[in-house]
């Protein structure tokens, strides 16, 4: 089958034929490819064609696609069981690494997207400041929290609009959307808001 033929059948069975919509090329033009296997920095599609992998998995595959040390120490954990739904001691020595690799933080959560991260944060950055205003970027995203699915309003420092249906307004509210790289809108934004402002992401 073609690249073609299984995103139409994709389309049959999940939402616009992606589990994410960045994976259906909309914002970049051209038509999703299928793959089919990946090592090193290279991936393939169904049709044989091979690729350059400059995504890496969206941040995570710093070693490439299957790596060999991972790919043993995956083939040997996969023994022991991959999800417990506790703490286990591998967790607590990363833990460990992480602290000590990074003076400035002093603890971690590990959480299983991107998506609980950015939500978890911003969660921490309300409660520990009191304040309700998360400031974003505009062409940035940060995951499927509502909180951060919003485009621009008009003009400087505008609350966000809702940028997909399901987002409730008060929300979208909540959040700032600014210029990418504008140092003064962000000057001007918490010279306007600064005390209601929990965090910048």
């Amino acid at each position: 089958m073609t690249n073609r033929d299984l995103f139409e059948k994709a389309k049959e069975l999940m939402p616009g034929g992606v589990s994410s919509p960045v994976r259906a090329f909309k914002a970049v033009g051209g038509e999703p490819i299928i793959v089919s296997h990946a090592q090193g920095c290279r991936l393939w599609d169904v049709e044989g064609k091979e690729y350059i992998d400059f995504l890496m998995s969206w941040g995570p595959l710093i070693l490439g696609h299957s790596h060999p040390r991972v790919v043993k120490a995956l083939e040997e954990q996969l023994r022991k069981g991959l999800s417990y739904g506790l703490t286990n001691a591998h967790e607590i020595t990363l833990a460990q690494m992480i602290v000590s690799a990074m003076p400035s933080v002093e603890m971690v959560r590990f959480v299983s997207s991107g998506t609980e991260a950015t939500m978890s944060a911003i969660r921490l950055a309300r409660g520990y400041t009191g304040r309700k205003y998360v400031v974003k970027f505009e062409g940035c995203y940060h995951g499927h929290y509502d909180g951060l699915l919003v485009s621009a309003g008009s003009g400087v420092a505008t609350l966000g609009i809702p940028g997909t249906p399901g987002v409730p307004e008060e929300i979208a509210n909540l959040t700032i959307v600014l210029p990418y790289n504008d140092v003064q809108a962000l000057e001007e934004t918490f010279k306007k808001y600064g005390e209601s402002i929990a965090c910048v992401i």
